[in-house]
C-alpha cells in the first residue's frame, strides 16, 4: 500500500494559505498569525471585522473551556484577558469549527471535550497557564482536519482500516501517510508561531514519553484525549480506546479522589459547552 510522501505533506502545510480547500477565514487568519510580531490589537481588529467569528469567540470565551464563564461581553476584553497564545489557539479552533463539522462529524465535540478536561487537570495540578493547556487540547487533532481536506480519499481509507482492524486512527494512518495527524498538527503550530511547548504537546499527544520541554502538559492532553474518548464525547476517527501511557499517568500523580473530582467537574462543564456546537 503506497503512502502519501513526506515532502508532499509538508508542502501542503507550508502552503496552507494557498490551498483551495481551506476556507477564506482560516486563510486570512493563518496569514495574520504567522507574523512574528503580531499584536493583540491587530487580532482584535481582525475579529471585530468578522461578526460571525466574533460571536463564536464570545461563545467560547464564556464557556467552561475558560476560567470566567458568562462574564465577558466584548471581544477586545476577552483578547486582553486571555493573552496572545490562547487567543491565537481559540481563533484557530473556531475557524476550523465548520470544517470539522463537515469533514468528520463529532471531531469538534471531541476537541472541545478534550480542551475542557485538559483545563480541569491543569488547574488540579496547579499549572500557571491552564488556558494554554486547554488550547493544546482544543487543537490537538487539527492535523486530522488538514489530512481530511487535502487527502480525503486516503484519510477515509485510514478511518475504514481503523474500524475493520479495531485500532486507533493514529495507528491506521501509518499505512497511508509518511507522518500522522499529530506531526501535521505540530508543523502547523510551528508555522503559526506558537510557543515550543504547545508545538510539542500537539506533536506528542499520542507519545507523551517523547516530550522534552512540556512533559506535564503533554501528559495532560494525552490523558484528556483518552478520558473524553472513554466518556463517548464526539468522534476522533475511530471507535477504539487508546491505552494510557503508564509513565505519563505516573508523572501526573493524580489520586483516586483527584480523578473522581475531575470526572464530576467534567460532567458539569460538558453540559455547559453543549451549545458551542451550535455556534
Amino acid at each position: 500500500m503506497s503512502s502519501v510522501d513526506l515532502k508532499i505533506m509538508r508542502g501542503k502545510v507550508e502552503n496552507i494559505n494557498a490551498l483551495p480547500t481551506i476556507p477564506s477565514t482560516l486563510k486570512r487568519l493563518s496569514v495574520l498569525i504567522e507574523k512574528p510580531k503580531i499584536t493583540l490589537d491587530e487580532i482584535s481588529r481582525f475579529v471585530a471585522n468578522d461578526p460571525a467569528l466574533a460571536t463564536k469567540v464570545l461563545k467560547m470565551v464564556n464557556s467552561a473551556i475558560y476560567g470566567f464563564p458568562g462574564r465577558i461581553s466584548s471581544v477586545s476584553h476577552a483578547i486582553m484577558l486571555l493573552g496572545l497564545n490562547v487567543v491565537k489557539g481559540l481563533l484557530l479552533g473556531v475557524s476550523v469549527f465548520e470544517i470539522m463539522q463537515k469533514s468528520m462529524l463529532g471531531l469538534w465535540d471531541h476537541s472541545v471535550g478534550c480542551a475542557v478536561v485538559a483545563r480541569l487537570i491543569a488547574v488540579k495540578k496547579g499549572l500557571k497557564e491552564p488556558d494554554e493547556v486547554s488550547v493544546a487540547g482544543l487543537l490537538h487533532d487539527i492535523g486530522k482536519v488538514i489530512l481530511l481536506l487535502e487527502f480525503s480519499k486516503e484519510y477515509e481509507s485510514a478511518m475504514e482500516d481503523a474500524q475493520t482492524q479495531g485500532v486507533i486512527i493514529s495507528e491506521a494512518e501509518k499505512d497511508h501517510f509518511a507522518e500522522g495527524h499529530a506531526n501535521v498538527g505540530a508543523w502547523l503550530a510551528e508555522k503559526w508561531c506558537f510557543p515550543r511547548n504547545l508545538i510539542e504537546v500537539m506533536g506528542n499527544h499520542h507519545r507523551p514519553q517523547l516530550s522534552r520541554i512540556a512533559q506535564t502538559e503533554t501528559a495532560i492532553v494525552h490523558l484528556s484525549d483518552i478520558i473524553i474518548r472513554a466518556r463517548g464525547v464526539g468522534f476522533a476517527g475511530d471507535n477504539s480506546l487508546p491505552v494510557i501511557n503508564a509513565a505519563a499517568f505516573e508523572m501526573l500523580k493524580l489520586t483516586e479522589a483527584d480523578i473522581k473530582e475531575i470526572l464530576k467537574e467534567m460532567e458539569n462543564s460538558l453540559e455547559e459547552t453543549e451549545d458551542i456546537s451550535q455556534a
